[in-house]
C-alpha cells in the first residue's frame, strides 16, 4: 500500500494521504483516506478509486443518478490511473462495487407503505410513491442501513463522503 501510496504523491503532489478504518474521499477535507492495515491488490484498487475522485474534483451530489455517475467517473479514471503504473483492475470487481450502490439506491426507493419502487423526487433524500403517493424520507449516508422513514420525521444532514 504505502509504495502505490508513494507513486501517487510523486505523480500528484497536491493530494493528501491520510491513515483511516476505510477507504473514501473527503471533499470537505480534500484528503483521500485509506485504510492503513489494508493490503493486496483490492486494497489498491480501492486506493486508486478514491485518486479517481480527488483528480476528478468531486465535491457533492443531489441525485441517485448523480451518485452513480460520480462512482462510475471515478472507477473509469481509476483504470487510468492503473494504467499509468502498470496496475489492472478486475472488471468484475468494479461492477460489484457498483452493485453495492445500485442495491442501496434500490433499498431507498422502495415505498414503506406498499413496497411499491419508486423514484426521487427533488433533493436526495425524499421519495414519492407512484402507487400510494406516500412520501419518505432516507438518511444521505451510504454508510448506514437504508431506512425509510415518513417525510415528517426529520434525520440530521451528514457529510457527503464519496
Amino acid at each position: 500500500m504505502h509504495t502505490i501510496i508513494t507513486e501517487l504523491k510523486k505523480e500528484y503532489p497536491s493530494l493528501k494521504f491520510t491513515a483511516s478504518k476505510q477507504f473514501y474521499w473527503s471533499p470537505e477535507s480534500e484528503d483521500i483516506f485509506y485504510k492503513n492495515d489494508a493490503a493486496g491488490i483490492e486494497a489498491t484498487w480501492s486506493l486508486l478509486h478514491e485518486t479517481g475522485h480527488a483528480l476528478l474534483k468531486h465535491k457533492s451530489y443531489k441525485t441517485d443518478y448523480e451518485l452513480i455517475r460520480l462512482e462510475v467517473a471515478a472507477w473509469e479514471k481509476a483504470k487510468q490511473l492503473a494504467s499509468q503504473f502498470d496496475i489492472q483492475i478486475d472488471e468484475n470487481h468494479i461492477q460489484d462495487c457498483l452493485d453495492t450502490y445500485r442495491d442501496w439506491l434500490y433499498k431507498r426507493s422502495i415505498c414503506p407503505n406498499c413496497t411499491t419502487k419508486s423514484m426521487q423526487q427533488g433533493d436526495f433524500v425524499h421519495y414519492r410513491c407512484f402507487n400510494c403517493h406516500t412520501s419518505w424520507r432516507v438518511t444521505a449516508s451510504r454508510f448506514c442501513r437504508a431506512y425509510r422513514r415518513h417525510k415528517d420525521v426529520q434525520l440530521p444532514e451528514p457529510l457527503h463522503a464519496l
